[in-house]
């Protein structure tokens, strides 16, 4: 999906009209990063926690730090979209690089979409390397070795790098569900995600960064001069020099800049400042998978180090149990689990996608077989509505937008138990998350954000952004080919792989 040209070019000349001003602001103290070294001291044995609930803010504070980052920037994503806000993140990546910052990135193989020239000539940069998660699809594949993977060897082919994950200078990261394209911002003008990210700074960092390194250790992520040898060979320096050239100067043309582009950048000073002495110090977790997730353990089974982190969680639960989860699908041992945690008295009370919002029917297919039974349990259920009354508050240029208010699609991994653990991350409830994907996140213990994320959680279950499944059965305009497309879909043994 993409933005009109002039609403989607913006983010590395978002960056350089905003920074100028900011380092006027901080002129007489150290720069931000190196303040939360400071911030960290004074906290020792926490960490720093700011939760981005909107796309737009998401991805400023991503704009601003890849900015003013001044030795590393490490990405970890499951998509990076050549679409605009793609190419312009990878933009802000290139000059960072050219200012001397080191630069490592690993995309899952699964849904890229760059040609090998592009990918080629961003690594060409000797700040730059990329490397891609377990290669069996797209890059360096043709169709019959993608068809030859899926057939010998099909868990290998279903087990993805689900990880979203940016870390600055090993100082600050962000994680939680935003990939990196047009509709996990609030950019695409036909069809966005309701999203929560959580940027995260302090003791948590080193395990952050481990998780990091030991994928890019690990023989699964294979960097892209290996897979392309062929390619790069073929590869001019005219024609790196010709695609950096046009990459810079496709992203600082002043005519792509819409009035409300404009006046996030000039708020963006403030907002800055705002977003880190808002920082909340306290008690945070970081859990992730090793790469290849279970080392292929019980065929598609096998659960993981995520999976087994988040059940230890949910059994302590006493009163409460909120989820907001894109997909809903019961893993094997899950009904009997839920039910259990009924049995003592906890109420639990999930928001996931319905018909009319998701953007997978494979997936909703699982769910829609298994909801009646979800019901029955006693879990209430809350279907996200594709035109939520939230999107006004979602999206500060809403006005700006006029009669073209895009349809969203539910897209956050937050669990909030008994008001006092929250988790913020990539973790779907399904069984693709429980034994395949890699999966990370923040579990935070702490009621002020707990409260905050319920808050959030909760209000996505109003009537106004969701349809309650026990009630409004016949509620959602659906058409009949989108309903057949679930029923035939649901007729398929895909269960272990949704």
């Amino acid at each position: 999906m993409h933005l009109p040209v002039k609403l989607g070019k913006w983010i590395v000349k978002l960056c350089t009209q905003i920074v100028p001003v900011l380092l006027i602001s901080l002129s007489l103290q150290a720069s931000i990063l190196e303040h939360l070294n400071e911030l960290s001291q004074q906290h020792p044995g926490q960490s720093g926690v700011y939760i981005l609930e909107k796309g737009e803010e998401s991805l400023l504070t991503r704009a601003w730090l890849t900015e003013s980052a001044q030795k590393t920037i490490d990405v970890q994503y499951f998509i990076w979209s050549t679409d605009n806000i793609g190419t312009l993140a990878s933009e802000s990546l290139l000059t960072a690089a050219e200012r001397g910052v080191r630069v490592r990135v690993i995309v899952d193989d699964l849904l890229i979409d760059a040609e090998p020239e592009t990918l080629l000539s961003l690594d060409a940069h000797p700040n730059i390397q990329i490397k891609i998660y377990n290669p069996l699809h797209s890059v360096g594949r043709g169709t019959l070795s993608q068809l030859w993977h899926l057939i010998t060897d099909f868990r290998s082919s279903n087990q993805r790098m689900h990880d979203k994950v940016v870390i600055y200078d090993q100082t600050i990261a962000i994680t939680g569900g935003r990939n990196m394209a047009d509709e996990y911002y609030d950019y695409d003008h036909t069809y966005n995600f309701r999203d929560r990210d959580v940027m995260v700074a302090g003791s948590v960092l080193p395990r952050i960064q481990q998780s990091f390194d030991n994928f890019w250790q690990s023989p699964l992520s294979v960097s892209l001069s290996n897979l392309l040898a062929e390619e790069k060979r073929n590869l001019t320096t005219e024609q790196i020099e010709d695609y950096t050239e046009w990459l810079h100067q496709y992203a600082g043309n002043p005519l792509n800049f819409a009035p409300e582009i404009r006046i996030a950048i000039t708020n963006m000073v403030t907002r800055i400042e705002q977003i880190f002495t808002q920082l909340h110090w306290t008690d945070v977790a970081y859990i992730h998978d090793l790469p290849g997730k279970n080392n292929q353990r019980n065929n598609l089974g096998g659960g993981g180090h995520s999976t087994a982190s988040l059940i230890e969680l949910l059994s302590r639960a006493e009163k409460e149990i909120l989820i907001e989860s894109p997909y809903l699908i019961m893993p094997e041992g899950g009904f009997e689990f839920f039910s259990g945690l009924l049995s003592k008295g906890v109420k639990i009370a999930i928001v996931t996608n319905s018909l009319a919002s998701t953007d997978n029917l494979q997936a909703y297919s699982g769910y829609h077989k298994q909801k009646q039974r979800l019901l029955d349990l006693g879990i209430s259920i809350y279907e996200f509505k594709p035109d939520p009354g939230i999107h006004r508050q979602l999206i500060d240029r809403h006005e700006q937008l006029g009669k073209t208010s895009p349809i969203f699609a539910l897209h956050a991994k937050s669990l909030v138990i008994d008001r006092q653990i929250t988790y913020i991350g990539t973790f779907n409830f399904d069984p693709r998350s429980a034994n395949l994907n890699t999966e990370v996140g923040v579990v935070i213990d702490d009621s002020k954000i707990a409260h905050q994320v319920a808050q959030a959680i909760r209000r996505d279950m109003q009537p106004e952004n969701s349809w309650d499944a026990a009630v409004d059965i016949d509620q959602q305009e659906v058409g009949f080919l989108k309903r057949l497309q679930v029923d035939l879909w649901g007729l398929l043994p895909l269960d272990p792989v949704l």
